[in-house]
């Protein structure tokens, strides 16, 4: 992963943690997703409603790559919590090559990335 990516993201993390902590936070379910698009190629995202994801990555709304990769399933899936721990997660997984990737996928196994 790139210096300037993992530098945003430590940021990210940081604001969270010194956030204001006298309101109490509503709980977010967010999620990592993983795609496998009608060419065998992958397309990771996050969301917080994967169904509703899916469904606008296969009306072809969702993003340019999979418009034309069309259709496309959801072949993994990781809760996340928050949204920065989302996109954290993100960043790592889209760092993997992809025979990583697929192993994860295949494994379901959470594969955590030191950064």
């Amino acid at each position: 992963m790139e210096a300037v990516y993992k530098r945003m993201l430590r940021l990210m993390e940081e604001k969270e943690r010194t956030a204001k902590r006298g309101r109490p936070k509503k709980k977010e379910n967010w999620f990592l997703y993983m795609l496998e698009c009608c060419d065998g190629s992958l397309y990771t995202g996050v969301t917080k409603d994967l169904q509703r994801r899916l469904k606008m990555h296969n009306d072809g709304k969702a993003s340019r790559y999979t418009r034309t990769r069309r259709p496309v399933r959801i072949i993994y899936q990781e809760p996340c919590g928050n949204r920065t721990r989302a996109l954290v997660r993100e960043c790592a997984v889209k760092a993997l090559p992809k025979k990583k990737k697929e192993q994860l996928a295949k494994n379901k196994v959470f594969l955590r990335s030191n950064f």
